[in-house]
């Protein structure tokens, strides 16, 4: 297993487990928002980017993060937005390669933390998420806006 950034020319491999990763927390994605999403992460004016996990030319699993500023340090935080692992990928060290890679990266660009959250019933994924981070202890809220 290899872990890299995607390239454009990765998107046909992508595409499946960004619909997985949707589907799995139950939220509709449009091909607009697909489309959107995979520019971002090869514009280089924003700061959104794709990791991938390979053996060998097949993608078995994704991470999407983003770095930013925050109000209370002089250095960037780095925000993992998205974590997903193939089905036929899961129990072999996907997402633990994947979320490594984010810290390596944040590291590399002096990062003061790397964040992220899930659903408190991914319980498959925080027996990973105990071993490698601290649990912040913090609850998520959010108002869905209408534009």
């Amino acid at each position: 297993m290899h872990i890299k950034p995607l390239l454009k020319t990765d998107f046909a491999a992508w595409l499946p487990l960004a619909i997985g990763y949707k589907s799995f927390y139950n939220t509709p994605i449009t091909d607009e928002e697909l489309a959107a999403a995979w520019q971002r992460f090869h514009d280089p004016a924003i700061p959104i980017f794709a990791l991938g996990a390979f053996d060998g030319d097949r993608l078995n699993g994704i991470a999407h993060y983003l770095l930013h500023v925050g109000c209370w340090t002089t250095k960037p935080v780095f925000y993992l937005q998205d974590l997903y692992v193939s089905p036929d990928g899961r129990g072999k060290g996907v997402g633990r390669a994947l979320i490594e890679a984010v810290y390596k990266e944040a590291t590399a660009q002096g990062a003061e933390r790397v964040y992220w959250q899930t659903h408190e019933t991914n319980e498959v994924a925080m027996a990973l998420y105990n071993k490698i981070a601290t649990r912040s202890g913090f609850l998520v809220y959010r108002k869905t806006l209408v534009c």
